[in-house]
């Protein structure tokens, strides 16, 4: 792939309340995604997981919407980038896979870039 061009899938980074499994699951399908614990990012406040997240061109995907929609809110307003933050409530394994899914099908990388969404948007 030529240095300009961009990807065409969103690379994921799934925090330490999401499995591992799950990346694998995504990996498999032949997308980027990797989980906190295989990075060793175990029990790191909630910034370090979004600056991470951001370091590495991936948008985050959390379970815990309480705490990061304020930090979400807080980095728009200070104007700092990063490449999204995805939330869902928590759901059996192939519903979450599902749901992913159907996100990183439907939504770009400009897309997700800087923006805040919720899976139960991708429930179909």
């Amino acid at each position: 792939m030529p240095s300009s061009e961009k990807p065409s899938f969103i690379a994921l980074y799934l925090d330490e309340d999401l499995t591992y499994k799950l990346a694998e699951a995504l990996r498999e399908r032949g997308f980027d995604a990797i989980a906190a614990y295989e990075v060793g990012n175990i029990e790191v406040p909630d910034q370090v997981h979004l600056e991470f997240a951001a370091g590495q061109g991936r948008a985050l995907v959390t379970y815990n919407a309480k705490d990061f929609l304020p930090l979400f809110d807080r980095w728009w307003e200070s104007g700092r980038q990063h490449h999204g933050v995805i939330v869902s409530e928590q759901l059996a394994f192939g519903e979450m896979l599902r749901r992913l899914l159907n996100l990183l099908h439907r939504v770009t990388v400009d897309e997700m870039r800087n923006s805040y969404k919720n899976l139960a948007e991708f429930a179909v």
